[in-house]
């Protein structure tokens, strides 16, 4: 017992601040560094094609790849979202961890390979839009148009929570900063290196933040497991906020079907996620997709399945506390802060804040590059310049943040504001794309029409499950309890049926379509 009050109290300030100027400290280093990245490519590609901006002139690498579209795809609901909404909800949300882990490795064994050989034999296409245009061969822009639309409407969402996610780490860090201003600092940083760097920038800042991410996440289960006596009883125990209950459960399959099934639907979104497919587009060799299929699965299994222990030994060390806060999104911040030293615990912070940055720099890009090259070039300047279309694109890099910033701003003050975000992003994309993305590279008879009437049956579907189905809006909600599962799942699945009778009621590919799959699916060299 300390019995000098003053000494003490002189004592614990003290340590406070050495807690925060070491946490800041380290902060900073990171932030300089990542910035470091944007400016040197800028000065190094200083002469680069949009080409170069936007894919990296394809001369990506296995590693840099994969390490980069799991980074990029694994925003800051990683170590926020999901194990808050885990903490919060119970074990059944452990599902989405399953789901996603099965939908990256699909994706990798069955797309990466595949949509890299295809982008290329469809004339060296660097945007999704752009390569499902030229797959079949034609100069009808209406395809173009309805993906880029659908993307620059979820990336901002998807950004938005980025947003919120950087904001909510310095306000924890600093109390009393103006959450607004959190999310300035946040903003800058990121846009700086986007905007200055391109697709090499984006991709070596992900493969960095993919290893602090990782390791980040697998230190704090880890440590507990081996240093905390846990009483595992208080699973069973539900706790009441507000007149809420939250229980946490210690079986997956207790679980409602619906969890179970929108859980695993969540997978269904990474055939159709554009952030991630471009990175297949964009390695060096198709040969390649084998190696950074077998690092990304890795990768993403031991994060996802350290994610759902932090959920789980948070309930048990600080569950009650955070959820009576409402703060059960600051798992992972809470425990990190508990468990390890002032300078440890600036790196994993760090980790949330590269979690948030190396999604939100890819989709700023995708973005950019989707609006430069399938809307400002084909109809408002078809003769714009290589040097034009790169500066459009830096500057539709500022809008989207603006317009995501303002989303952030007025939508991202709730306790799951993160996971809500994303939630709504990943079905947009998963219905309106991840059918069609599927029967482009696997079906030789599809056409323009299938793929045209597909992305937009997905996203209208998405829309109408969300506001009539979800609880969103409160409309029809008698039938919300019986209806109410993720939207991505009827997305998902209209889309395909609706591409499927398009294309058989059309009339059959030309031979110059046919010759595209055929290019892309014969044997050759790589």
């Amino acid at each position: 017992m300390c019995y000098n009050v003053l000494y003490c109290f002189k004592t614990s300030k003290e340590s406070e601040d050495i807690t925060l100027n070491w946490e800041l400290f380290v902060l900073i280093f990171y932030f300089v560094a990542m910035l470091g990245i944007g400016i040197l490519f800028f000065f190094r590609e200083k002469g680069q094609s949009d080409k170069d901006y936007f894919l990296g002139g394809k001369t990506m690498g296995p590693w840099v790849t994969a390490m980069s579209a799991q980074a990029s795809d694994m925003s800051a609901w990683l170590l926020m979202g999901l194990p808050g909404s885990i903490l919060a909800f119970g074990l059944g949300q452990a599902w989405i961890g399953i789901g996603l882990a099965l939908g990256t490795a699909l994706n990798w064994i069955l797309m990466a390979k595949r949509l890299r050989r295809f982008s290329e034999a469809a004339g060296d296409s660097i945007t999704l839009p752009q390569y499902l245009s030229r797959r079949f061969a034609t100069k009808s822009r209406a395809l173009q148009i309805a993906c880029a639309v659908v993307f620059l409407v979820c990336f901002t969402v998807y950004v938005a929570s980025a947003f919120v996610a950087g904001a909510s780490v310095l306000t924890s860090l600093f109390p009393d900063m103006d959450p607004s201003l959190a999310m300035i600092l946040f903003a800058l940083i990121l846009i700086v290196y986007t905007f200055l760097g391109g697709y090499k920038a984006v991709c070596w800042t992900d493969f960095f933040q993919g290893i602090l991410m990782l390791v980040a996440v697998l230190a704090v289960p880890i440590i507990i497991a081996f240093t905390k006596n846990l009483d595992y009883s208080v699973l069973n125990t539900a706790v009441t906020v507000g007149g809420t209950e939250y229980i946490f459960g210690t079986n997956l399959f207790s679980a409602s079907w619906k969890e179970i099934a929108s859980g695993l639907g969540w997978g269904l979104g990474y055939f159709g996620m554009p952030h991630i497919l471009v990175r297949f587009m964009a390695i060096k060799k198709p040969s390649m997709a084998k190696k950074s299929a077998t690092v990304a699965i890795v990768w993403v299994v031991l994060a996802l399945v350290a994610v759902i222990f932090i959920a789980l030994f948070g309930r048990i060390l600080i569950g009650e506390e955070l959820l009576a806060a409402g703060n059960q999104k600051l798992v992972f911040v809470k425990l990190a802060r508990d468990l390890f030293p002032p300078v440890v615990t600036g790196f994993l912070l760090a980790a949330i804040i590269a979690a948030s940055m190396s999604t939100a720099d890819s989709q700023l890009l995708v973005a950019s590059s989707s609006f430069t090259a399938d809307i400002y070039k084909p109809v408002f300047r078809k003769n714009a310049s290589e040097k034009e279309a790169l500066w459009v694109g830096r500057a539709v890099v500022l809008l989207v943040s603006v317009v995501a910033f303002l989303i952030a701003y007025i939508g991202g003050s709730g306790a799951n504001a993160i996971m809500a975000l994303v939630e709504c992003a990943w079905a947009g994309f998963g219905s309106a794309f991840g059918a069609v993305m599927i029967l482009s590279v696997f079906w030789r008879r599809f056409t323009y029409r299938g793929a045209l009437v597909g992305v937009i049956a997905g996203a209208v579907t998405n829309v109408l499950w969300l506001v009539l189905f979800s609880g969103v809006s409160g409309v029809f909600s008698p039938v919300v309890t019986a209806l109410g599962i993720y939207e991505i799942i009827p997305g998902f699945a209209v889309s395909a049926i609706a591409a499927v009778v398009a294309t058989l009621t059309d009339k059959e590919p030309s031979e110059e379509i046919t010759a595209i799959f055929d290019a892309a699916t014969s044997p050759m060299e790589e």
